[in-house]
């Protein structure tokens, strides 16, 4: 029996994840990386196939903290708010739902996003 590491069991939770949601145009799918460097968070259209809006640290001088998750989750809520959609799917890429994750999706709610469950199919 072979080793598996932390990166396999991420992708294999982050494929669990995406059979149960996908976005259309109305409710987009908010895709969340997060990798050493920086945070990336997209609006995705799954049926297009088409990113509709995104927002990131990249290009700015930050240090990944909870601070800074807070402001790219306002940024991700007037990014909605531009682009004229309310819900959306959020689609955490296998990553556990606390820290930084939690805080963007918090703060995009505390900032009038609404959170559709992902157990309801797009």
């Amino acid at each position: 029996m072979t080793h598996k590491n932390r990166i396999f069991y991420r992708k294999v939770r982050h494929a669990r994840i995406r059979k149960n949601i996908s976005g259309t145009a109305d409710v987009p799918r908010m895709a969340v990386a997060i990798s050493n460097k920086h945070i990336v968070v997209q609006f995705i259209d799954d049926v297009e196939g088409k990113t509709l809006g995104s927002a990131s640290t990249i290009g700015k001088k930050y240090k990944l903290n909870k601070e800074v998750a807070k402001e790219i989750g306002k940024e991700v809520a007037e990014v909605a708010n531009k682009k004229g959609f309310k819900r959306v799917v959020v689609d955490r890429g296998g990553l556990r739902y606390h820290g930084r994750v939690q805080t963007i999706v918090e703060t995009a709610v505390e900032a009038g996003l609404v959170i559709k469950k992902s157990e309801e199919k797009s």
